[in-house]
């Protein structure tokens, strides 16, 4: 009887005394958050717990502060956010929603906008696979976050980034692949009048 090959043993969890980042403590102090907003924690043991997060030094010290919590749901799970210009355009935002890890943009007949103003998200980078076809893709990121659009196909319409490289730690980075097609692909900070409309009303959801 041949003897079977041993199962690839899981990936081990990070050592218990390992030292804890600033990125760690991070999601901690985030995932505590959410489960104050669910009910879980009251305020009282929600600032107990953010003190002791933020002066924790390792995995273990981190891990007692979740130990009774569920785990976080994770956004790179998600699946996929597709969408497709057409006929009449399409367009995601600017209020508030949840970014996946990976979202593809058709600009079709109609054009795409994506908006990423008053998004909250926890994700280290982001990857937009945008195909300008014949309206093009319009992509609208907060003066904070960076984007990298090295891995396009410019097209015949060309790939334009007029955002800033002052991208502030701790946000996510916008990176782009796909091909700018007849119309391109432009990935910019918010403009004069989604300054103002941003401004005059900064908590619209």
């Amino acid at each position: 009887m041949t003897a079977q090959p041993p199962e690839p043993s899981p990936r081990p969890a990070p050592s218990a005394e390992l030292r804890a980042s600033h990125d760690d403590r991070e999601a901690v102090v985030e995932q505590l958050r959410d489960a104050a907003a669910d009910g879980r924690i009251d305020l009282d043991e929600l600032d107990a717990r953010l003190e002791q997060a933020l002066r924790s030094r390792t995995y273990a010290e981190l891990a007692v502060l979740t130990a009774d919590l569920p785990s976080p749901k994770s956004s790179e799970s998600r699946p996929p956010l597709v969408l497709k210009g057409g006929m009449h355009g399409a367009s995601r935002g600017p209020g508030r929603w949840e970014v996946p890890g990976h979202v593809i943009a058709r600009g079709g007949m109609g054009g795409v906008k994506i908006d990423f103003s008053r998004t909250e998200c926890r994700l280290t980078e982001v990857v937009v696979e945008a195909y300008g076809e014949t309206a093009g893709v319009t992509i609208v990121i907060p003066d904070a976050w960076a984007a990298d659009t090295s891995g396009m196909d410019p097209g015949f319409g060309g790939v334009k980034d007029k955002t800033t490289p002052d991208r502030l730690p701790g946000t996510p980075l916008i990176r782009l692949t796909g091909a700018g097609g007849m119309a391109g692909v432009v990935v910019r900070h918010p403009n004069r009048w989604e300054r103002r409309k941003l401004r005059s009303n900064p908590t619209h959801g």
